[in-house]
């Protein structure tokens, strides 16, 4: 009866660092990616947005406001916007205004 115990102790034990393993990796990646995404922009005030990338929000998004703007080397812009209706997102564009897939 004890070697069954200890069997089951062993190898519940065995399960518990496994799935500790998987957990601590599955986190690791993420937090690289969002860190990864961030890196190539830096923030810039909102009135630093050119006119072209304004106006595209306005037109596309008439009830859209711009929170937060970054900016990379490449001259393209990421904009934290939120809508009228409490939803957030993420848009990208280029200098001209033009929309960008990310």
């Amino acid at each position: 009866m004890k070697k069954l115990m200890f069997a089951s102790v062993l190898a519940l034990g065995s399960l518990t660092a496994f799935a500790q393993q998987d957990a601590q990796s599955v986190q690791g990646e993420g937090t690289e990616v969002v860190a990864t995404a961030q890196d190539n922009y830096s923030e810039i005030a909102v009135d630093e947005v050119p006119a072209a990338v304004a106006d595209a929000v306005e037109k596309n998004y008439p009830t859209a406001t711009i929170d937060k703007a970054y900016k990379n080397e490449e001259n393209q812009y990421k904009l934290e916007v939120s809508l009228q209706d409490g939803t957030t997102g993420t848009l990208y564009a280029d200098e001209q205004g033009n929309w960008l897939e990310q």
